[in-house]
């Protein structure tokens, strides 16, 4: 993290130490506040926000540790060391209990406090860290490149995009894996050490998403009954990355592009500017240029997140990699799942690669997991996939419409009737449908289980 974009604040009514202490940070880069009682520390928390307080706890007019019981009481979030000439173990015991994250004993070498500085920043980045995405990569977001000459070329662009600063808009079908090429933005980046931090811009309202994005002051709305940092201010020296960011509204788009312009937003409900230091990956499966001539979309914007765009080709254009990915996802799941699933046999392979996926890896990642769940022996026989309609409709000769749909229903009741063994009770359990509904079908379209 840039130390100029961390502010300390340290509290004491001994002028010489507050110019010591002072002198040494900023020396160091950091932004330093200064307080030398208990209430010009709240008004300075509450106005300035700190990063970390230094916090001594004889002082006249308020203690340090009256401070602490107040920020606990009002459920501030923030990070107190205590600096106390009084060392007795019961206060320090009493001001860990009220929140302190550290407790220090006058008089200190000034480089302690750089320790325990780096200590506190190492912390807080890692608890972003763990609150939004794993420790590390690992398996979940591997990503295969695969086969496909035009994947290669992809992920060797994304590796010189990952070294810039520019914002990145991936372009592509849902379940292409894009999420998973913002991570790796974000790890081959110089930012690899700090937060990534996803939002679904369609999962939320506007309002919901507002306040997700921005953070909220205290009674900034009803419920809002204590303050709270948003995505922008958690992603600070990281990557945020704005999924479906084609779906925001609006009034949210012309706050994002302040944002994108300026470095600095407002929470709901502020009265400052906070200033970050944001790269920003968005992805989008709509068509943004229709967007734009639709009005539904800023173009202003557009150019702002369109600096560099990577488009995520659907997994029906790379049909070589569909093995390759499906055995992968056989090795994944059996390690989960401790089955020993050795390989997937060619009924099923084909049967995958006739498959439309119109969910695309995503969907492919599902039916593999399905498939490994199913199996009872070493190898995923057919049986083992759930019932993909597109390939069967696909298989098919151009029949016209009716007969299509009448040859498709046929081949569903039969393989669904194959799975149960015959059963037309477990069938029509399989198929969601009444007993006596199924029996009329296998009549009419006169089906032999």
């Amino acid at each position: 993290m840039n130390n100029s974009l961390v502010k300390i604040l340290v509290v004491d009514d001994d002028p010489d130490l507050l110019d010591l202490i002072t002198d040494r940070l900023s020396a160091n880069g950091f932004a330093v506040i200064r307080a030398a009682n208990g209430l010009e520390a709240l008004n300075a928390i509450k106005k300035e926000e700190p990063t970390i307080v230094f916090l001594d706890l004889q002082m006249p007019k308020m203690s340090g540790m009256d401070v602490l019981r107040t920020i606990k009481k009002e459920g501030i979030n923030i990070t107190i060391i205590v600096i106390s000439a009084f060392g007795t173990i019961e206060s320090a015991v009493e001001a860990i209990k009220e929140g302190a994250y550290d407790f220090i004993v006058k008089p200190f070498d000034p480089t302690h406090l750089e320790v325990v500085i780096n200590k506190v920043l190492e912390r807080e980045g890692l608890k972003s860290a763990k609150e939004y995405l794993s420790s590390q990569l690992g398996e979940r977001y591997r990503f295969i490149i695969g086969n496909n000459p035009k994947m290669a070329e992809m992920v060797e662009m994304t590796k010189k995009v990952a070294n810039s600063k520019s914002t990145v808009l991936l372009l592509g079908e849902s379940g292409t894996g894009k999420e998973v090429i913002a991570r790796s933005i974000h790890q081959w980046s110089d930012r690899a050490k700090g937060p990534f931090i996803p939002v679904n811009c369609v999962a939320l309202s506007e309002n919901l998403l507002e306040s997700e994005l921005f953070g909220h002051e205290k009674g900034a709305f009803t419920g809002a009954i204590q303050q709270k940092k948003g995505k922008l201010e958690l992603a600070d020296s990281g990557t945020l990355f704005l999924d479906e960011v084609g779906d925001i509204s609006p009034s949210l788009q012309a706050k994002l592009l302040r944002v994108l312009q300026d470095h600095e937003f407002e929470r709901v409900g502020g009265t400052k500017y906070i200033k970050v230091d944001i790269r920003v990956v968005a992805a989008t499966n709509r068509d943004l240029n229709k967007a734009i001539s639709d009005g539904k979309f800023r173009e202003d914007l557009y150019y702002r997140l369109n600096v560099v765009n990577i488009k995520m080709p659907p997994l029906r254009d790379r049909t070589d990699d569909i093995s390759i990915l499906a055995e992968y996802f056989v090795n994944k799941f059996n390690i989960e799942m401790k089955k020993d699933v050795k390989k997937i046999s060619s009924e099923a392979m084909n049967i995958l690669l006739q498959y439309h996926w119109p969910g695309n890896i995503r969907e492919l990642q599902n039916v593999i997991e399905r498939g490994v769940v199913l199996c009872n022996g070493s190898e995923l026989m057919p049986e083992d996939l759930p019932l993909l309609p597109s390939a069967a409709v696909q298989s098919m000769p151009e029949l016209g419409f009716h007969n299509a749909i009448k040859e498709y229903k046929k081949n569903l009741i039969r393989e669904a009737l194959k799975r149960n063994s015959g059963s037309q009770a477990k069938t029509a359990d399989y198929l969601v449908l009444q007993r006596t509904y199924l029996s009329r079908l296998i009549k009419e379209l006169d089906i032999n289980g």
